[in-house]
């Protein structure tokens, strides 16, 4: 299986990007994974609703250029379907079975992802009702996709 993850904006702190390193590392006996940075838009203090959607949509527009047409995408809201970490697994399992060789992950910039992103998305998953901060959750998605194929292989793994 082949993990792509598409992500605005770069990981500036030191700590952010070792636990990327760790999970990548640890990922590389069970899947190729490939991570795709876009540049984030400076989002202007007291910014209107017109200037937020405008910022989202350039985010989205560079989002697209990593997105094949047949590819199937999961992306990272908070409106999402949620999933226990043996469903997770399961599900990606199931997709594996049917024939899906390849899945790309989205994690949108700090105001989130514009519609032409959501529209694309086969599925939008949600980890908690809370927000984090989108380095953060970059690190979550990998700790999870390396706890599915852990569930997946019937090894163990913390609980």
């Amino acid at each position: 299986m082949k993990i792509t993850i598409i992500t605005v904006g770069k990981l500036k702190e030191n700590f952010y990007r070792q636990a990327v390193s760790e999970y990548g590392k640890r990922l590389g006996r069970y899947c190729k994974l490939e991570i795709h940075e876009v540049e984030d838009e400076k989002t202007p203090e007291g910014a209107s609703a017109a200037q937020c959607d405008q910022i989202l949509k350039k985010e989205g527009e560079r989002i697209l250029r990593f997105l094949p047409e047949n590819a199937y995408v999961v992306t990272l809201e908070i409106e999402g379907r949620k999933f226990t970490s043996e469903a997770f697994a399961d599900h990606m399992n199931r997709l594996g079975v049917s024939g899906i060789s390849s899945i790309f992950f989205v994690i949108g910039g700090s105001l989130g992802l514009h519609n032409i992103i959501k529209r694309r998305a086969d599925l939008a998953v949600s980890f908690s009702d809370m927000t984090f901060p989108h380095q953060l959750m970059r690190v979550i998605l990998l700790e999870q996709i390396y706890r599915a194929y852990r569930i997946i292989n019937r090894e163990p793994y913390h609980k």
